[in-house]
């Protein structure tokens, strides 16, 4: 039980995320009104994908440095998840944008650099089925992986910010808890960031001790 809090804890930041996002007082704004509650959601999805993705890309220089298989299956799971994680966002972003701009894909650069990197990470599980090798296909992913990850944070968090985008704290755009996020809401909004976060290393975790008896099987 020890070795599992952080479990639990995931579950009851999750719970008090999901009651409150749905159930809390929520600041009364223009246009947003109650599609406001998707702060809580679709933001800290992007936020946990980040942290998944990078550690994904630390257990990636992990393998290149010791060539331990294990060190691969992680790189992959993690990834695994973050991508998961990255298309509920789309979706949750898709239905934000629909109420608040009026159609749920506008023509917005921060959103093309998102559809541009998820394809990247889609390329990165084409790339690994395409190897019989697996020294080969694990050595040549970390590398793709890598590279991936420094290409993707600045797509989504530098370029969107040198041209007009429709989203806050991009193309001039004031940050968005500047005027909309009010106290009541940072208490949820951080928390969720975390309860994300964990859940996917949760997932993530159960990934990867299946990845595990499947090589064991194999041998």
């Amino acid at each position: 039980m020890k070795k599992n809090w952080w479990k639990v804890l995931a579950v009851l930041i999750m719970t008090y995320v999901v009651l409150k996002g749905l159930l809390g007082t929520v600041p009364r704004q223009p246009i947003l009104n109650e599609s406001i509650r998707n702060v809580y959601f679709h933001v800290p999805l992007w936020f946990a994908m980040i942290t998944l993705l990078l550690t994904a890309a630390v257990y990636s220089v992990r393998y290149l440095r010791s060539g331990r298989p294990d060190d691969d299956l992680v790189a992959v799971e993690f990834t695994n998840t973050s991508i998961l994680y990255g298309l509920l966002g789309c979706a949750t972003g898709s239905l934000w944008a629909n109420f608040t701009w009026g159609e749920p894909w506008p023509n917005d650069p921060k959103l093309n650099s998102v559809a541009v990197g998820m394809l990247m990470y889609m390329a990165y599980l084409i790339l690994r089925g395409s190897f019989d090798d697996e020294q080969r296909r694990a050595r040549i992913s970390a590398i793709y992986n890598i590279f991936a990850f420094a290409v993707f944070v600045p797509l989504i968090f530098v370029l969107p910010r040198l041209t007009d985008s429709l989203h806050p704290g991009n193309g001039g755009n004031p940050a968005f808890g500047k005027y909309d996020m009010d106290n009541a809401m940072r208490m949820v909004f951080y928390p969720a960031i975390i309860g994300f976060t964990l859940l996917g290393i949760w997932i993530t975790e159960l990934r990867v001790r299946l990845g595990r008896v499947k090589a064991a099987l194999d041998d």
